[in-house]
């Protein structure tokens, strides 16, 4: 993006190479006017403006410098220099080079930008010109202020018309209307009218809004073809009126995001004839939105929430965008690059259209709502063009006072530092800065008190004294000035109260409370010991300032008293005043800036500073009145050069004579009630105030006397008045009474005449009357005869065709009896017919009421046979588990039986071994009989006395493993015996596998384990370890031939301990099986379902 510094530069060019039409964001170049020196600063542009032909481009900043930039040319020129900041500005005059410029003082004036020359001086405004509208002829313009507009001839430079208006109304703007001779003038109650340039005679006025609509009209814009009129305003409405029909024609509503509008302006398209369809919408985030009015799309925008854009003005060609941002550039946007930018791909765009015929009633306009999917210009920071300085305190600084703490969160010392670095502050913030270094208490209440006591009598006639035109601006001095007398009585004596509080008045006349808050803060602190030499001027302060001036400059000093130029004459009209008659408003601000920031003394040292810096041309004074002209008019001194050397000279001027030990630091006025003022000669002041209100009575009194006599005298002039009327009456009657004599006997002459000559005419008149009543009679009679023929003649018809009428209603009444019994036929026969459908229908629904009744008896029969399958299935099922459970219950016993049969043919034949082998034989089988029992036991009592088995696993497991250790020193000759006595294990396994597997699975012992046919098949003669559940696996006998020399001892106690832990276990089992008897006696077998 290119950059223009147009600093200390009075011409040159506006970029070095011209953007492509591709330029970033739209933006061709920046423009920026800054200013190099001890306090570098940038100078912000207030307003901008284009010529008929778009090329050229006018803008000026708030110090006055006005310059124009020519876009074919690439070249900008400073044309002029006007001291003062511009409030609107027009440069499409008939004359080219020539343009106007509305500035700061109320004024208008014309300029040439090639002689750069002042062509004329328009004065007449009251208040703030806000904009200049020309005509398509550029022969005429229109300023508008907030009271009045006025008419121009741009030939004669001469006020041709002004509209005057209640001040309770207000005037929004004043325009002319494109290609038309018409005026627009809109105000602040939504009014608009249209006047005739020619006649100035009202042509229409648009109808109020619709009801309901809360839009307060600040904005406005036209089209070129001058047919569609868009206002806005506090709201995301815009009203579209169409200025053929005078109708609403359409309301469109901004995205929420817009809460108030502050431009609109249409860009003009070459193709369009004039009727723009592109309209630029300004709102409160500074960000400029370019929508379509008629199919209401987004179509691009310009600015941003850290680039935003105060105001924005467009090329008659449409090519060109001029915006003056928030920071004091100007932006000069291509509208080429911003359509090819906005023509991209974007989201969907919603439109809702509202009916407002529906919405609002009596209305019928269209109301359309704007909403698109892409969003806002990324926030992007210009990190080449802002610095930012951060100010830090350092580490070692003195510690804060009271002085330093600002409501608000602020911090005084950082505020001075803002301001030592940028000479003032932000014009935006600096009420809100003034404020918080002043700490204004607000008390409303007691200002209410104040203002509740009425305008003081010294204020009572102060507009002939001080003749402001504005009634707004007068009444709020009178009111601050009588709240200061009210609340102090040397106020309503001192004589230069008011020029004191002026400057005041005039910056917050829109607060009441602030402004007395704000003087009276001003009064104690800044105004300290001025009121103690009343009612002669300070000369306490005023000394102290000759001290420092005499310190400082003494040379001056010693000139103006050598001219006898005392500090009267050349420091107290800077007091008195506050520097309001020497300074510009600019100007006064960023002093008053300073003052308020510093210590009240610096007030007094800026007062020197100013005179420091004025000594050249106050050496060249000689006469009293020359000083006295010069410190009561405006004078041309840089201020930042006097705020400069006022620091310098608070710091430069030795203890002994500065102020600041002498004036007592700054105290803010206390909250609920103001603090008594009364450092002042009471005295004094309470003679003045007695001596003025004896002479206001002698005065009233005097009035009074003379109001008297006046009326007295105005009564005796009344009344000789009244007295010769009366007599010039009389003569007057007198008169009148002999003429009228007169004229009566004349008038009865020729009355006598009269009356001889109308007897004759009267019997001339008898005779011919005679005659034409004979006619006459003759004539009637003839005449009866006629109409008495026609009356009949008239009557015979009328019988005829009364005859012919009662024929045809005759006809026409059988026609309609036929008509009516055939259309009653016609409905007996559809009535029947719907009889017999409804029949039908009736039918119809009794059989499918029937069907359905049947198909619901079938389904329920259905369902009770079915109910009784599936309970005989049920009673077959169970019979068939009983029956399954007996047979498998049966068949457990016969195994049983055979099992308990084989161990016994196994003991019998165990008694026929060796002898040596006998006992141990026998304690085998025992062992084997007694284990088949206990489980039989633990089977019956299983579900019910699971918690007595576990307290004796423990135990079990001990023998158990006592009996596994005895049997492996069985011998080898054994083997044999013990596989047929496996096999029958087996069996026994199979049968009772799901016994097994529960009992298994529950953590108890089995006496066959699973791995059993395993170990067997596997032919192994190795001891296998004992299983963890308890298990004796009798096959598992070693054959190793070492097992013969165990000693028989060791075998006797083995067949001991094996013959007592029998006994125990055949007692457990006793045990079990009688708990389990006793608790089910009916019942054979445990409850237990068995599974295959």
């Amino acid at each position: 993006m290119e950059s223009c510094d147009v600093g200390g530069r009075q011409q040159g060019s506006i970029w070095h190479r011209k953007p492509g039409p591709a330029a970033p964001r739209g933006v061709i170049v920046n423009i920026i006017h800054s200013v190099k020196g001890y306090h570098s600063k940038t100078i912000r542009f207030v307003n901008v403006a284009f010529d008929s032909s778009g090329d050229s481009l006018l803008a000026g900043d708030h110090q006055g410098n006005i310059y124009v930039f020519d876009l074919s040319g690439n070249r900008f020129y400073l044309v002029q220099r006007t001291m003062q900041p511009c409030t609107a500005l027009a440069f499409n005059l008939r004359r080219r080079t020539e343009f106007l410029v509305a500035l700061a003082d109320y004024s208008i004036k014309c300029f040439d930008t090639e002689t750069k020359e002042l062509v004329s001086w328009m004065r007449g405004h009251d208040s703030s010109v806000s904009s200049i509208s020309v005509h398509g002829s550029g022969r005429y313009a229109i300023t508008t202020s907030a009271d009045t507009a006025q008419l121009w001839d741009l030939d004669t430079f001469q006020r041709k018309r002004k509209l005057n208006v209640r001040q309770s109304v207000g005037i929004q703007k004043v325009f002319f209307l494109p290609l038309s001779n018409t005026i627009i003038s809109c105000f602040k109650d939504n009014s608009v009218f249209a006047w005739e340039f020619d006649t100035l005679h009202c042509k229409y006025q648009l109808p109020t809004p619709v009801e309901g609509s809360v839009l307060l009209y600040k904005v406005f814009a036209v089209t070129r073809d001058g047919r569609i009129f868009v206002a806005g305003g506090k709201s995301n409405h815009l009203h579209l009126w169409c200025l053929e029909s005078k109708q609403l024609i359409r309301i469109i509503q901004m995205p929420a995001k817009v809460r108030a509008v502050r431009h609109l302006e249409f860009l003009p398209d070459s193709f369009d004839g004039g009727s723009n369809q592109v309209l630029g919408v300004l709102s409160q985030d500074n960000i400029m939105r370019f929508i379509n009015i008629e199919t209401c799309k987004f179509l691009f925008a310009i600015g941003g929430h850290e680039e935003g854009i105060s105001t924005a003005a467009i090329s008659p060609s449409g090519r060109y965008i001029a915006s003056v941002m928030e920071n004091g550039s100007l932006n000069l946007y291509s509208v080429q690059a911003l359509t090819q930018e906005g023509s991209k791909p974007l989201p969907p765009t919603f439109k809702v259209v509202e009916d407002w015929s529906k919405c609002t009633p009596g209305a019928n306009q269209l109301a359309m709502r704007v909403t698109s999917g892409r969003s806002d210009q990324p926030w992007k920071s210009k990190g080449t063009k802002i610095q930012t300085r951060l100010l830090k305190v350092q580490a070692n600084s003195s510690l804060e006072n009271k002085e330093n703490e600002l409501p608000g969160g602020l911090k005084k010392e950082r505020l001075r530092a803002l301001l030592k670095g940028f000479g003032e502050y932000p014009a935006k913030y600096r009420m809100f800065v003034w404020r918080s270094l002043l700490q204004l208490p607000e008390n409303h209440l007691a200002f209410r008190s104040l203002i509740d006591k009425g305008t003081h009598s010294a204020f009572v006639n102060i507009q002939k004294e001080y003749p402001i035109k504005s009634r707004k601006l007068l009444r709020v001095l009178q009111r601050t000035l009588s709240a200061l007398a009210h609340w102090s009585a040397i106020f309503a004596e001192t004589p230069y109260i008011p020029l004191l509080a002026f400057p005041f008045v005039k910056l917050f006349q829109n607060n009441q409370l602030i402004c007395f808050e704000v003087v009276a803060t001003v009064v104690v602190n800044f105004c300290q010991h001025w009121f103690e030499y009343f009612p002669n001027p300070p000369v306490n302060v005023l000394s102290m300032m000759e001290n420092v001036l005499a310190h400082h400059d003494k040379e001056l000093l010693e000139h103006l008293i050598k001219h006898s130029v005392t500090s009267q004459v050349y420091a107290w009209p800077l007091l008195e005043t506050l520097f309001s008659e020497v300074l510009t408003r600019e100007e006064w601000l960023k002093v008053f800036d300073n003052i308020f920031s510093n210590h009240p003394s610096y007030f007094l040292m800026i007062v020197v500073a100013y005179i420091i810096c004025s000594r050249a041309p106050l050496l060249r004074c000689n006469k009293t009145v020359d000083f006295e002209y010069f410190f009561h008019h405006h004078n041309n001194l840089d201020i930042d050069v006097v705020i400069k050397k006022a620091y310098h000279l608070m710091e430069a001027t030795p203890l002994d004579i500065h102020p600041q030990h002498m004036l007592d630091d700054f105290i803010p006025l206390t909250k609920g009630q103001y603090p008594a003022f009364n450092k002042y000669p009471k005295f004094i002041v309470d003679y003045q105030t007695q001596e003025r209100e004896r002479i206001r009575q002698d005065e009233i009194e005097y009035l009074r006397e003379r109001q008297i006599a006046h009326e007295r005298e105005a009564k005796a002039q009344e009344r000789k008045a009244e007295d010769e009327a009366w007599y010039r009456k009389q003569e007057l009657l007198q008169e009148a009474e002999e003429q009228r004599r007169k004229m009566l006997l004349e008038e009865e002459e020729k009355l006598a005449e009269q009356r001889q000559r109308l007897a004759a005419a009267r019997r001339e008149l008898k005779a011919k009357e005679l005659q034409f009543l004979d006619a006459s009679r003759r004539r009637f009679l003839k005449y009866q005869q006629d109409r008495r023929q026609m009356e009949l003649k008239r009557l015979e018809d009328e019988i005829a065709r009364k005859a012919s009428i009662r024929e045809q209603e005759t006809a026409a009444a059988l026609q309609d009896v036929e008509a009516q019994w055939m259309e009653l036929e016609s409905q007996r026969q559809l009535f029947e017919q719907h009889l017999i459908k409804d029949q039908e229908a009736v039918t119809r629904e009794i059989k499918e009421e029937v069907d359905a009744h049947q198909r619901k008896v079938d389904l329920e029969d259905h369902l009770l046979q079915r109910l009784m399958e599936i309970e005989k299935e049920e009673r077959q099922k169970a019979q068939t588990v009983a029956e399954e459970n007996l047979a498998r219950a049966e068949q457990k016993r016969s195994a049983a039986d055979w099992r308990l049969r084989a161990l016994q043919k196994l003991r019998s034949d165990d008694r026929d071994r060796e002898k040596r082998y006998e006992e141990i034989a026998k304690v085998l089988h025992d062992n084997r009989v007694r284990e088949a029992e206990l489980l039989n036991a633990m089977r019956e009592a299983e579900e019910k006395k699971w918690k007595g088995v576990t307290e004796k696993k423990a135990q079990l497991e001990e023998e158990q493993k006592a009996a596994a250790a005895a049997d492996e020193h069985r011998k080898q000759f054994l083997d044999d015996r013990m596989r047929e006595t496996l096999e029958l294990a087996e069996k026994l396994q199979r049968k009772e596998a799901c016994f097994g597997e529960r009992v298994d699975n529950a953590g108890t012992f089995s006496p066959f384990p699973t791995d059993l046919r395993a170990r067997r098949t596997q032919g192994g003669v190795e001891l296998q370890q004992v299983p963890r559940s308890g298990n004796i696996c009798l096959n598992d006998l070693s054959a190793s031939e070492s097992s013969l020399h165990v000693s028989l001892d060791r075998r006797r106690d083995l067949a001991r301990q094996e013959r007592d832990l029998m006994a125990e276990v055949r007692q457990l089992r006793q045990k079990l099986t009688s708990r389990a008897r006793a608790k089910h006696p009916t019942t054979p077998f445990p409850a237990t379902k068995w599974t295959p």
